[in-house]
């Protein structure tokens, strides 16, 4: 998609509207332009003491006339290019949702939610009003400018006085072409660090319990403060160049107004041409003054809605990093999961987040995996879910490479349940059946019981109807992870995936859920990813990670036999919650 791909196809899909309006712009200006002919012939008719009460009733009408014509057919022709502007900010932002959508979790890793939201606010708007507001101001800046000097030929004016007079007018595009660029580099600078000040906003504000419990409120304003003076600065430029372009514009038509009075008045004492000549060449002139001032306005936003337009299409046509296949086979159903030598690194990182890692999970057989952190434990999980691609070959689900399966097909299959237990901002219900809204409660609630958090929300007084807070603050962290791991749950997908999902919760209310785990979960392969023995010493096969790669493998038993790592790691965890007991 080039630069301007998505305001191109959308007013080519849309031109017949667009016609329709900017032919009923048209017809109103032209109408106006007629306004300075008829009062200049006024004028000659005063002067020749030739009027009568039916000809000054006469003229009057006409310009009630052309008074009512103009109202109706530019209203309406406004009406329409708002309209169509007002579409265009709906599509557009739903085309970037979705777009959010296709796009993996590296891209997002790379961007902040400021900068994110403002594409979708601060860049839309600003293309919105340049296809609505802009549109409008040139077809009838440039129509109006137009029909001034066809009247102005049919008004009987001498050529070489027209000519004489909009000589000035000439250097406009000069100006454009020397401004025009300009504006929109710096337009563009404005738009980047709006951006940064939303980014900005947005983390001061989901950080503000953190700022306020250390006390550092005056470095939180400095920070967000830096952001503000940085948009100060870039729009202080760019306002005194474009101001600086819409001053010259009613300059130049103060320049051709100048010489038509001086060369005009001349001719006119001459009798040269008519008092009523005269009068409509500067009534002419001083009408065209407003479409000067209308281009310069317009030419601007068209500069700074250029710039937003490149961000939009930048998004739009970024490339995911994780893409189906074409012919993207269906996965029906996951009877085996086999990883063969997976190496991995993160994009842009030379280091190997996984090393030459080889595992045969069977069709419900719960496997746990446990290590230190940074040991590639959801690296691990990020690649069975296809978030981050993984190696040609390396994972295989019925002994297909899960690059060559559809994503929704594949994650529909797979209930992960992640550390951070987000929540949305709407009832606890809501979140708990997040996968199918249309659950009857009596299932939101057996999935609430299993995940052990069904006391604490029956507490509330609204219950699962309770609104919760952003990202779900209005719980506790245990609370959260607890409401998320029910969301899993509830989830009939053959695979599970738990995430360090209970390392907020005491060790009392881990043991309830592992023993629902083990009671829900026969049949179901589940796999447990965890920094606590506890979580896993139960699990059919138990992974140890170190530095990426797979330090040592059995169950329980086995390994605690070896006296190596996992048995060195259970020992020192449950020397902790003696001292902890004592």
């Amino acid at each position: 998609m080039s630069k301007t791909g998505l305001l191109r196809s959308y007013v080519v899909s849309n031109w017949p509207v667009y016609l329709a309006a900017v032919v009923l712009i048209i017809a109103s200006n032209v109408g106006q332009a007629s306004l300075p002919r008829i009062l200049g012939s006024f004028t000659d008719q005063l002067m020749q003491n030739t009027l009568q009460m039916n000809t000054v009733i006469r003229y009057s009408l006409w310009l009630l006339a052309i008074a009512i014509a103009y109202n109706l057919l530019f209203g309406t022709g406004q009406f329409m290019i708002m309209r169509l502007g007002r579409r265009f900010e709906f599509m557009t932002r739903e085309r970037i949702f979705g777009k959010f959508s296709e796009l993996s979790e590296h891209y997002f890793s790379k961007q902040g939610n400021g900068k994110l939201l403002s594409y979708v606010m601060n860049d839309v708007t600003s293309v919105r009003e340049a296809i609505s507001n802009g549109v409008t101001m040139m077809t009838n800046a440039t129509f109006l400018l137009i029909s001034c000097i066809v009247m102005m030929l049919l008004s009987g004016i001498p050529m070489s006085l027209i000519l004489i007079s909009i000589v000035p007018l000439l250097a406009i595009p000069f100006l454009v072409v020397f401004f025009g660029p300009r504006i929109r580099k710096r337009s563009r600078d404005v738009q980047d660090a709006l951006a940064n000040m939303t980014e900005s906003a947005e983390e001061q504000l989901g950080g503000i319990r953190v700022t306020k419990t250390f006390a550092i409120e005056d470095g939180a304003r400095a920070r967000f403060g830096a952001t503000v003076d940085a948009i100060k600065e870039k729009q202080l430029r760019l306002v005194r160049l474009s101001s600086l372009f819409q001053a010259l514009l009613p300059l130049l038509g103060a320049i051709s107004l100048v010489v038509s009075l001086l060369v005009g008045g001349i001719l006119t004492m001459q009798n040269s041409i008519t008092l009523g000549s005269f009068v409509a060449l500067t009534l002419y002139l001083r009408i065209i003054m407003g479409p000067l001032q209308q281009i310069g306005n317009v030419i601007n936003t068209m500069q700074r809605s250029g710039a937003s337009l490149e961000r939009v299409n930048d998004l739009l046509t970024e490339e995911p990093d994780v893409r189906e296949v074409s012919g993207a086979k269906t996965l029906n159903a996951v009877n085996d999961i086999t990883i063969e030598d997976l190496s991995f690194s993160y994009p842009g990182s030379s280091a190997s987040a996984l090393k030459h890692i080889s595992l045969k999970i069977g069709a419900g057989q719960t496997v746990g995996i446990v290590g230190k952190t940074g040991s590639g434990k959801s690296t691990l999980v990020k690649l069975l879910l296809r978030t981050y691609e993984p190696p040609e070959g390396t994972i295989r689900m019925n002994g297909t490479d899960i690059r060559q399966l559809s994503l929704e097909s594949l994650r529909s299959r797979i209930a992960y349940v992640p550390q951070d237990g987000f929540l949305f901002s709407t009832t606890i219900r809501d979140n708990i059946a997040f996968s199918d809204r249309e659950v009857p409660l009596d299932t939101v609630e057996r999935s609430a019981r299993q995940a052990m958090i069904y006391d604490n929300i029956i507490r509330f007084p609204d219950q699962f109807d309770t609104l919760l807070g952003e990202r779900g603050l209005t719980l506790s962290g245990g609370q959260r992870q607890r409401t998320s791991l029910a969301r899993g749950l509830i989830k009939k997908a053959q695979v599970l995936i738990l995430d360090d999902s209970m390392s907020a919760v005491d060790a009392v209310t881990e043991s309830g859920i592992l023993r629902s785990l083990r009671e829900i979960g026969k049949g179901k392969t589940t796999l447990i990813i965890s920094h606590r023995i506890s979580a896993v010493r139960h699990a059919d096969e138990i992974i140890v990670l170190d530095e990426g790669q797979i330090a040592e493998q059995g169950t329980h038993s086995q390994l605690m036999a070896a006296e190596g790592l996992y048995a060195a790691t259970y020992r020192l965890q449950e020397e902790g919650l003696h001292h902890e007991g004592s």
